[in-house]
């Protein structure tokens, strides 16, 4: 009977340390499980080159959203970017949306700068202004050529 007992406790405990585990996990990669309560808003961009989906959205530096899809608009060849905002976020509709990176290499995020407007962006709303991500390579060639102005 004694044995039983142990086992099963011992099996509760390895139970347990697996479940912490698997949330630990989840949590450290910044993944959800289940779908929370967010808002999607769209903007485009001439170019988005190095940015994921997945990528965070910032205001003032704090996290409020993540890029959810990127795709092409074919009718004017710009990048349309979904992004999921947490829905206590209020965001202007002339709000802009700029692609940055995380130190000179690193990963590409998006940052919302709020606007002045009282007119709040609803549920699927469209930034209309944006400004694409700083090519490196492409300055640096130019300040090889000569061609920096």
């Amino acid at each position: 009977m004694k044995s039983i007992k142990l086992e099963l406790m011992v099996g509760l405990f390895v139970l347990a340390g697996l479940l912490a585990l698997a949330w630990l996990s989840i949590k450290l990669a910044r993944m959800e499980l289940v779908v929370g309560d967010h808002v999607p808003m769209y903007a485009n961009f001439s170019s988005v080159s190095g940015l994921k989906t997945g990528a965070a959205v910032e205001i003032a530096g704090v996290e409020v959203g993540r890029v959810d899809a990127i795709t092409l608009n074919t009718t004017d060849y710009e990048a349309r970017v979904r992004m999921q905002i947490r829905p206590d976020i209020p965001i202007q509709e002339d709000a802009i949306a700029l692609v940055r990176t995380k130190g000179m290499i690193g990963d590409r995020y998006i940052i919302i700068s709020p606007g002045g407007s009282q007119t709040l962006l609803k549920a699927d709303g469209l930034l209309l202004h944006t400004e694409p991500a700083i090519n490196f390579e492409e300055l640096i060639s130019q300040f090889i050529h000569g061609s920096v102005k």
